[in-house]
Parts: C-alpha cells; structure tokens; sequence
C-alpha cells in the first residue's frame, strides 16, 4: 500500500486500490479486495451486501490518479499543481455485483488528452466475469476549500 500512497492522496478508509498488477506507457492495472469487515457493507443491502457501484467506479478513478502521478514521475517531470479532479464521468454499465471477499481488477487506459483534459476509460472484472466499464476524464487542480469551521477536516 505504501507505494500507493507515494501516489494519490487517498488513505483508508477511502483508499480502494491495495496494488498494481502491471502498467505501461497507457494505462495500469490494479487490484482490491473487499473485506468482509468494511463498514459501508452493514448498510448496503443488510443481510444480503454488496460492494457499492459508486465505490467500484471509485477504485477506478483512483486507480487512474494512480497511472496518471505515476506516468509523470517516471518521466522525471513533476506533476501539475494540484491533484487529479474528475471533470466528467460517462457510459458507466454494471453488469455484476461484488460481494464481501471479492478481488476486483481494476484496468485504465489513456485516450486522449485535450484542452487540458486526460480522457481514459476504465473497467473492473472479478475473476472472468465483468462487473463494469466507464468512461471519465480530469483535469489537474488545486481544490479551493471554503473558509469556515466546516471546512476543516477534523483531526486524525
């Protein structure tokens, strides 16, 4: 995990990519497992829990921020300001659910970059059987926190 976190900023208990199985110059691919013991499942479908498809597109995207940090520093550049933002999220399918133990796989690929925009796409598979496929872009930005006591995370 520690390589993954010299990446992205995500930590737990909203980090949702535990290791990358491979990459190339366009595009990597990771893996996660759901633990059983994860809180969201009491809630999700009581007695009958599946991993939320909000949570499957975010192992996603993080595993995009993932391919994205790292593409840079190996190409020795330092990123842009900021952290990867999702500007645009489209053509998501579910096609099958996760349950408490799976290991998804989780694979992204650059299409496109344009008018400061990357455009990838993304899907997850457990095992031979697909769970989804997306379509997402983003754009490097410093996000601007609102002043105020609700801004301020509280402390670990």
């Amino acid at each position: 995990m520690s390589t993954i976190t010299n990446f992205i900023p995500h930590r737990p208990p909203f980090l949702f990519v535990d290791e990358i199985v491979s990459e190339t110059d366009e595009g990597l691919v990771a893996r996660r497992t759901w633990r059983a013991d994860e809180d969201f499942y009491r809630g999700h479908y009581p007695g009958m829990p599946i991993t939320p498809g909000v949570l499957l597109c975010e192992a996603v995207f993080q595993t995009g921020a993932l391919f994205l940090s790292r593409r840079q520093a190996a190409q020795g550049s330092a990123a842009p300001a900021g952290v990867p933002l999702l500007a645009k999220i489209s053509d998501v399918r579910f096609r099958n659910p996760v349950y408490p133990g799976e290991t998804i796989t989780i694979e992204v690929k650059q299409k496109e970059i344009m008018g400061g925009f990357i455009f990838m796409s993304g899907s997850v598979k457990s095992g031979d059987k697909r769970v989804l496929n997306v379509d997402f872009s983003v754009g490097w930005k410093t996000p601007e926190r609102p002043a105020g006591p609700a801004a301020t995370p509280p402390a670990p």
